[in-house]
């Protein structure tokens, strides 16, 4: 009896698999097989339902299409400057409020966290309400100061800046809370003994709270390039890449060739070098995290 026991119960080694294999299915079903689809796919071309071995040539027809190239230089700019924006931006709210009062803490993190519980679509959608040219708000107010005809979206060098910092307001909330929380939870003993020394508030935040937070930035840095390599929506409701393809970017791209013009082999190239992509920016910042763990 107790042998039976043993065998069904905790003790038993294989039980802990009997746990994890429902999502262990569920990923190998709908993540990584559709993975290794996509690289298989992108050495094909496909015509209807018939497909043909192609190599390389999907990857080399990309590398010499002007559209895709300035699709890369787009994809890098967008998440370069999502990232240093967002670290940036978050690290200097919350090291200004952290040590604050709970209240108006809690008031700061539900600020900065309201935009990040809207829709994309829906604050795509506001924003390109705002910035309609002919009778949007922020149209309007420019041409009450006297500067007229500004197409902001419609202008091949401020495309990018406003589309980045429309993502950057609907991105930034969530590093300002990942940061709060961690400060949060610190314990006070460093601090103490840096005020008893002597150490100014800067110096303290400078020597103590900064270097604690790489793990924190660490894993907003890789959580912010895979966001931001994703990013359609926004692209799609306010420019759908243009004008003149100033705004296209891999993710766009990808979009493009696989529904709009049936380039399946294409698109899943596109696909498996942004893996590629994400995959080179993100592994430095895991080594990163794993050191300071």
């Amino acid at each position: 009896m107790n042998k039976k026991k043993k065998v069904l119960g905790i003790e038993n080694p294989y039980s802990g698999y009997l746990f994890i294999a429902p999502q262990v299915l569920l990923m190998i079903v709908f993540i990584i097989y559709p993975v290794v689809k996509g690289f298989k796919m992108s050495f094909y071309e496909f015509y209807g339902m018939d497909s043909y071995f192609i190599g390389l040539a999907n990857f080399t027809n990309l590398f010499n299409d002007p559209i895709f190239i300035r699709s890369i230089f787009n994809t890098v700019l967008f998440v370069a400057a999502i990232v240093i924006l967002t670290i940036i931006f978050a690290l200097f709210v919350a090291t200004a409020v952290y040590d604050k009062n709970s209240r108006y803490v809690s008031f700061i993190r539900g600020s900065y966290y309201l935009p990040v519980m809207v829709s994309m679509v829906v604050m795509s959608i506001i924003w390109n309400f705002l910035l309609n040219p002919s009778n949007g708000l922020i149209s309007y107010a420019l041409d009450n100061i006297g500067i007229e005809g500004v197409n902001l979206l419609g202008n091949t060098k401020t495309v990018m800046p406003v589309i980045i910092f429309v993502t950057f307001v609907g991105n930034v909330g969530q590093a300002i809370i990942l940061y709060l929380a961690t400060m949060i939870g610190l314990p006070e003993d460093y601090f103490e003994a840096a005020q008893l020394d002597g150490a100014t508030r800067w110096q303290r935040i400078r020597y103590i709270l900064i270097p604690l937070m790489k793990p924190t930035t660490a894993y907003l840095v890789v959580i912010n390039i895979i966001a931001v390599l994703k990013i359609f929506v926004v692209i799609q409701l306010l420019t759908g890449g243009g004008p003149n393809n100033a705004s296209v970017t891999m993710m766009y791209y990808l979009y493009q060739n696989a529904f709009i013009y049936n380039n399946t082999g294409i698109a899943s190239a596109i696909g498996v070098l942004m893996f590629i992509i994400a995959l080179l920016l993100s592994v430095p910042q895991l080594k990163s995290f794993i050191r300071t763990k």
